[in-house]
């Protein structure tokens, strides 16, 4: 180890891609405290809640001057917006620049879901995102954040990437942020120094050429791959894509970059021709190490039209009649609904991706699936937590704008005394943004916040 407990090979290494003087910038930036960055969701907030600067290559992205407590914020709770480090951000300039058609996406390694809230995001309410994550603990934390972001166009699964080869052809993007040695991450985790060895950057390359094989033809003809790493070594990167390129068919796709912006553009040499990738260092960019290339799936390539179901078979999720759906949009406020029942609880999911969702949802493990609405008995809804986060109307129920310690209160849930004019439910908005669910039974309040998300210790 060197004297920043850098593992001796390491340095020799990046002194070889860098040079001696560039390198020691690079070491001493590992040295200096991450930056703070977040990116807003535009669906709920128009201006950043901080002091900051705007990133330039993401139109929500901001640089923060200091760090919040981003725990005691409500409107992190709210999903206001995500704490995402600025090199992933520009995964953004890429979609904005291609102007990928707004299909289905696919986020194979998703967790903790910080590019599937991106993508989200893009996609609004003209696509659809499957977000995968087969660790279970993961897969948790994913789906948490997508229903805080609360847009409703996503499905999670949990799924090793071999499960999707019957999908060869489907989607109109693939992303594989590829679990990777982590150099990037040195300065925001001490402990990836510690993890680092030549042997443990073989062991993700090897992985990371697995799920490149699994997951190359999931392309549809005329889609994208976009393949990305926290790591700076050619092992990872560069060669990942000249052995997908050996595998499967792909055509180059070179991203404009402005000079300012000090990314660095990589060539890469392939008997299929020259590929691009492009790397962001810490000691150059406002943000952590980050590898990315993007390549496009030729437009004669195999496509997977979904097909429609004669009958809906689900081991767990039962279809709503096209007539209660009618009814129940009616109600509620929504429109395009298909509504499935799980455990009877309503689940809301955008009705034109309906045969879409039939053809993902046999033979993977769906964890979630648009917006849980809540059960229904007789006359009244027990509205879920999904909802009152959601960017779906709330019609019907009267809300109660709190102040921060109020917000905080329910968010750890103590006991309240808040002043409420109606008994029933009430929704409880923060800075007009909803944090969540009370019931006013007349002489107690209920607090419906999830246990398993409530405020610890703090």
């Amino acid at each position: 180890m060197s004297e920043a407990g850098i593992h001796l090979e390491f340095q020799k290494r990046m002194i070889h891609q860098l040079g001696t003087v560039d390198y020691e910038d690079f070491e001493l930036s590992l040295q200096k405290e991450s930056p703070t960055t977040v990116r807003l969701n535009p669906f709920k907030i128009q201006s950043c809640p901080f002091e900051g600067n705007p990133i330039p290559w993401s139109e929500f992205g901001f640089s923060l001057e200091k760090r919040p407590a981003f725990t005691l914020d409500p409107l992190f709770h709210a999903g206001a917006y995500y704490v995402q480090e600025a090199s992933s951000m520009f995964i953004s300039e890429v979609l904005r620049q291609l102007e990928i058609p707004k299909g289905i996406f696919l986020d194979l390694a998703a967790a903790p879901g910080g590019k599937s809230t991106l993508l989200s995001t893009y996609l609004a309410q003209e696509g659809l995102l499957v977000a995968n994550e087969v660790i279970q603990s993961r897969n948790q934390i994913l789906k948490e954040n997508l229903i805080k972001w609360g847009l409703g166009n996503s499905i999670v699964t949990q799924n090793d990437p071999a499960h999707f080869q019957e999908l060869e052809g489907f989607f109109d993007l693939v992303l594989i942020d590829a679990p990777c040695s982590g150099e990037g991450m040195f300065r925001k985790d001490p402990e990836a120094r510690k993890e680092w060895s030549p042997d443990h950057v073989r062991l993700c390359a090897g992985r990371q050429q697995r799920i490149l094989d699994q997951a190359g033809g999931l392309v549809k003809g005329g889609g994208y791959l976009i393949y990305s790493t926290c790591t700076f070594n050619e092992q990872e990167n560069e060669e990942m894509i000249r052995f997908l390129t050996s595998e499967f068919a792909y055509e180059p796709v070179r991203i404009k970059l402005n000079p300012e912006w000090q990314i660095e553009e990589s060539e890469v040499q392939t008997e299929e021709g020259t590929f691009f990738g492009y790397r962001f260092y810490p000691h150059r960019v406002e943000g952590e190490g980050f590898f990315i290339s993007v390549l496009k799936r030729p437009n004669d390539a195999y496509i997977l039209e979904p097909r429609k179901k004669k009958d809906f078979k689900h081991q767990f999720l039962k279809l709503v009649d096209e007539k209660t759906c009618k009814a129940l949009d009616e109600e509620l406020g929504f429109e395009n609904s298909q509504y499935y029942l799980l455990n009877d609880s309503y689940f809301r999911f955008p009705e034109m991706w309906k045969t879409h969702l039939e053809q993902v949802i046999h033979g993977l493990n769906i964890r979630y699936l648009g917006t849980e609405i809540g059960k229904k008995q007789k006359n009244e809804w027990i509205p879920s937590h999904d909802w009152a986060v959601s960017i779906l109307p709330k019609n019907g129920f009267s809300t109660k704008e709190v102040s921060l310690e109020e917000a905080l209160d329910f968010l750890r849930k103590n006991e309240q005394e808040l002043i409420l004019e109606e008994t029933g439910w009430v929704l409880l908005t923060y800075q007009n943004l909803p944090i969540g669910w009370v019931k006013n039974l007349g002489n107690r309040i209920n607090n419906y916040y999830p246990k398993e998300w409530r405020i610890r210790n703090l």
